[in-house]
């Protein structure tokens, strides 16, 4: 396994992070079919950690809160606190009623203890916005960012999808304040989605700010050949609305990542990964994994380095999107109760 230190921080983490979405209780929240339970979900944070992946994600939001709950558990049993890097995320809403979601000082506050409640532990690594809020003052939010850092419930925060105008401006208040800055970001960025390299990346270069992806398989389309289809393909909402399948220039880049992964004989997501690598502000892509190969093809991507000829056409026949992610909605949440 290969390290490096999350941004400027002194944070060593994996070159890899696994994410935990994948993992809870199909009962809860708005995943589909393709959840794993604690006992399926069992075999990959164990082969994570013997790989030497010592970075995990996860989010309050995900199966209603069973994610953090599987994820904490299984790492109470595999590895030791000091060792690991466990990241999680509040936003979106836990429950239809007000101050449930968003990142006002009070939902931030009732947010980290709940999900320090869940993982198990007394504080997490980082400790992210899931999105931009415009119902709260940024200074409302960076101040309780900051107090949570002091308190000794999160080491370091984070942010995720939002325009970088909107990252600046929360750096630019904490710094103005003395409060706590963010060390990374959390945006989606792969071969069928590079708008992030207008502006984002160089602001997080520019900044000290580790870029941490996710989606960077682009919800598997890049692992996968065109017409191939899956579980989660099949049912995954989010997926959908993100990248459409009649897409002519998503279509070619596929068919490229399949060209090179033939001649170099790896897999397709071994390609798409090592793209990401070439980006000096990344530091770990958020792979999911519910096979045992998805994560060795993840490994497989830390060996690979693209040749010039390899990354002109990979990324030649991209063309520019309208941004997505920002501001993504969820489906309705009225059943979904955050377990604490």
């Amino acid at each position: 396994m290969k390290f490096t230190r999350l941004g400027g921080s002194g944070l060593v983490v994996s070159r890899l992070c696994l994410g935990c979405m994948t993992y809870g209780d199909t009962t809860k929240g708005w995943h589909g079919d393709w959840l794993l339970g604690e006992e399926e979900s069992r075999p990959f944070f164990r082969k994570a950690l013997e790989s030497g992946i010592n970075f995990f994600d996860t989010a309050n939001i995900y199966a209603g809160g069973t994610s953090e709950e599987i994820t904490g558990k299984l790492l109470k049993e595999m590895a030791l606190r000091d060792e690991i890097v466990v990241a999680t995320k509040a936003y979106f809403p836990w429950r239809q009623a007000p101050n449930a979601g968003g990142n006002s000082r009070k939902a931030l506050m009732q947010a980290v203890d709940d999900s320090l409640g869940r993982l198990g532990m007394d504080y997490v690594d980082l400790f992210q916005i899931h999105r931009w809020d415009d119902e709260t003052p940024i200074e409302e939010t960076m101040e309780a960012l900051h107090d949570i850092v002091k308190a000794g419930k999160a080491l370091h925060i984070g942010a995720s999808s939002m325009y970088a105008w909107q990252f600046a401006k929360a750096q630019e208040v904490a710094r103005a304040n003395g409060w706590t800055r963010f060390i990374s970001m959390q945006n989606q960025l792969n071969l069928l989605y590079r708008e992030e390299e207008r502006e984002m990346l160089p602001l997080c270069a520019d900044e000290g700010v580790g870029v941490i992806p996710w989606s960077p398989l682009a919800r598997g389309r890049l692992a996968r050949a065109n017409d191939e289809e899956t579980v989660r393909s099949k049912t995954d909402g989010v997926g959908k609305a993100l990248y459409k399948d009649d897409d002519a220039a998503d279509r070619e880049i596929i068919d490229v990542v399949g060209k090179i992964a033939d001649a170099r004989e790896v897999a397709r997501a071994s390609v798409a990964l090592a793209w990401h690598f070439t980006k000096p502000a990344v530091a770990a892509p958020i792979i999911g994994a519910t096979k045992e190969h998805h994560i060795d093809a993840a490994l497989a991507a830390l060996e690979i380095d693209l040749t010039q000829e390899e990354l002109t056409a990979l990324e030649a026949p991209y063309r520019p999107k309208a941004p997505t992610g920002m501001g993504m909605a969820l489906p309705p949440m009225e059943n979904v109760t955050l377990r604490s």
